[in-house]
């Protein structure tokens, strides 16, 4: 019987604004599927829904200079929270989030 031990080497680089990145995590595109996945994103951040949070997002952050620092708004919780801990749904992932409509002023 073999056994095989798994063992992860997470590199980081530091880029041109000084953030710490993971070289695995990038999506290495070609030239073509780069410009299709912005199409994609553009069109998504575009529809009246991402427009209304933005928007929303930043009065917020205009009404409150101080507690909007690093911060992002999670319209889900309506508080500041940290970028990392809103992008991943407070840790249980994006995909029970996926369609839900929230309060936006």
């Amino acid at each position: 019987m073999s056994h095989y031990i798994t063992m992860y080497v997470l590199v980081f680089i530091r880029n041109d604004t000084g953030i710490l990145k993971s070289i695995y995590m990038a999506q290495r595109l070609s030239a073509e599927a780069a410009k299709k996945k912005a199409a994609r994103d553009l069109a998504y951040a575009k529809t009246p829904d991402r427009r209304a949070k933005k928007a929303d997002a930043q009065r917020r952050r205009r009404a409150d200079p101080n507690g909007a620092k690093g911060k992002d708004w999670d319209h889900k919780n309506q508080r500041w929270e940290s970028p990392a801990q809103n992008r991943s749904n407070d840790g249980l992932g994006t995909k029970t989030e996926s369609g839900k409509k929230y309060k936006t002023k």
